[in-house]
């Protein structure tokens, strides 16, 4: 327990991005030393990339050369609505990012603990200080079961914080002390200098992938009945597949071009607004549907890179809004290409949160799990990359537009043939995230589809501009696979009825 004038640690700006710094001079360090709950408290947004909302958040300090307290991994898990769930949820946080530090080869020396929850109908931020008092005491004791103190617990809400930790009786007001003006800080001035944003709160984040809930949703639940009435009986046949998955592709190319001329905007929400009406109802279900195909799915991944990334990731968050309705299951297969696409461009926060939603939209979808685990566990992306190339070049010969007619080897990623290992925890949004599965976010909807997803993808670049793409530069198709008794074809489908003879 440190004294609230006492120093707690330097915070590194290269250590804000949630992987641990690499080792720099001391010349070229830029360091900024928090020694009030008041600047940890300020320095959390800096820390996680966004505002937490309705969270739990451990951060780990380190000793290292001679210094103290210098901040580590960071783990974050959404407050528990049952108070019977606190003691799981505390202990899962707490040895996910001790076990995660100790596998990177530093484990962790102390902890600062963080709750953070706004005021309910009728309550204040005092209230809620009192009511979480019990949830900050159990992540000290498990952090403490683990030999890791925490030197802090602070309390965020309604604008003010307040200290758990605090050993001197009447030091700290008990309405709280008010949080800085954003961005007025030393760690903001610093955090801007390194060229360091908050992206806003967690709820806006998620926001970007949701579906619709507007009266426009009725129209693309039409569209998707529509569409799915001609292309899943084409999806069950071996041969009519192979050309849904070519329409699919040559769909999702003429939309990205699309994309990538469309004059841009300010904002996060005017963009996707601008995206969607780029989008027609009818082309969102033609996609939507063309990708439950896991070969068709895996090809597409292809556009990770380059000038095709950017407006890939628009399309693919643009679909995932689009699953509408009982359509939420098909999210699953938009939501993992987003998350791909984050992950590959660098975006890390975007991509847990693209993947973790995918899992709750469909915790079986593999693709989604290997890549949520290898983005958790501080995977370099271009490893991925590098094999989605190679299968490529694999299965194109060279100087001809001829393709492999072999079943397409497995790459770093493909979904082994086993049952899977239970999913990695959707909640936690931190570098250290391999804390035992938690509670599944997003809304769940009654299941239309189901793809068997595999990942033998492939990827090759796609011609820029409004050229026509080269006859040898498409991600090549692995050979039609035919699904035996007792195992799951590449994709399955449920579909309702529509009417006396419906499908």
């Amino acid at each position: 327990m440190t004294n609230h004038s006492e120093t707690t640690g330097p915070f590194e700006s290269n250590d804000i991005s949630g992987q641990e710094p690499a080792a720099t001079s001391a010349d070229h360090a830029t360091q900024v030393t928090l020694r009030t709950p008041a600047e940890l408290a300020d320095a959390l947004p800096y820390l996680l990339g966004y505002r937490p909302e309705d969270s739990m958040v451990l951060v780990a300090l380190h000793d290292h050369a001679g210094r103290r307290g210098r901040f580590g991994g960071r783990a974050r898990l959404g407050i528990p609505a049952t108070e019977e769930d606190w003691e799981a949820a505390a202990r899962q946080l707490a040895r996910g990012l001790v076990t995660g530090s100790e596998r990177r080869g530093a484990r962790p020396e102390r902890m600062v603990a963080y709750v953070c929850q706004e005021p309910g109908p009728g309550e204040s931020g005092r209230d809620v200080k009192q009511r979480l008092e019990r949830l900050a005491q159990l992540m000290r004791t498990e952090c403490g079961n683990l030999d890791v103190p925490v030197i802090e617990a602070l309390c965020i809400s309604d604008g003010r914080f307040w200290s758990y930790c605090c050993p001197v009786k009447g030091c700290c007001p008990e309405d709280g002390s008010p949080m800085g003006l954003p961005g007025t800080s030393v760690l903001a001035a610093a955090a801007t200098y390194a060229g360091i944003q908050v992206r806003g709160s967690l709820r806006e984040l998620r926001a970007r992938f949701q579906p619709w809930e507007t009266t426009a949703a009725l129209e693309q639940e039409i569209a998707l009945d529509a569409a799915g009435m001609s292309l899943v009986p084409r999806l069950l046949d071996e041969t009519a597949r192979q050309e849904v998955a070519e329409e699919t592709l040559d769909l999702a190319e003429r939309i990205i071009r699309r994309y990538g001329t469309a004059a841009p905007v300010s904002g996060a929400h005017p963009a996707d607004v601008r995206d969607d009406n780029l989008l027609a109802d009818d082309e969102a279900a033609a996609l939507i549907l063309g990708l439950q195909d896991r070969t068709t799915r895996d090809r597409a991944a292809a556009w990770m890179e380059g000038d095709e990334a950017g407006p890939a990731l628009r399309l693919w968050r643009a679909l995932a809004r689009r699953c509408v309705g009982p359509y939420g299951e098909h999210a699953a297969a938009p939501l993992t290409l987003a998350g791909w696409v984050a992950w590959s461009m660098g975006d890390e926060l975007e991509a847990r949160e693209a993947l973790a939603m995918a899992l709750a939209a469909d915790p079986d979808y593999l693709f989604a799990r290997l890549l949520h685990q290898a983005c958790n566990e501080g995977l370099d992306p271009e490893a991925v990359r590098r094999c989605l190339r190679t299968e490529s070049a694999r299965h194109t010969t060279p100087g001809t537009t001829k393709e492999r007619t072999d079943p397409a080897p497995r790459t770093a990623l493909t979904e082994p043939p086993q049952p899977a290992a239970p999913a990695p925890a959707a909640g936690i949004q931190a570098d250290d995230q391999s804390a035992e599965p938690g509670s599944r976010t997003g809304r769940q909807r009654r299941r239309r589809a189901r793809n068997a997803d595999g990942d033998d993808g492939r990827q090759t670049a796609r011609a820029k501009g409004d050229r026509q793409r080269p006859a040898d530069t498409r991600p090549r198709p692995s050979a039609p696979r035919t699904s035996r008794l007792g195992t799951r074809s590449p994709i399955t489908t449920r579909t309702r009825a529509v009417g006396p003879g419906g499908a």
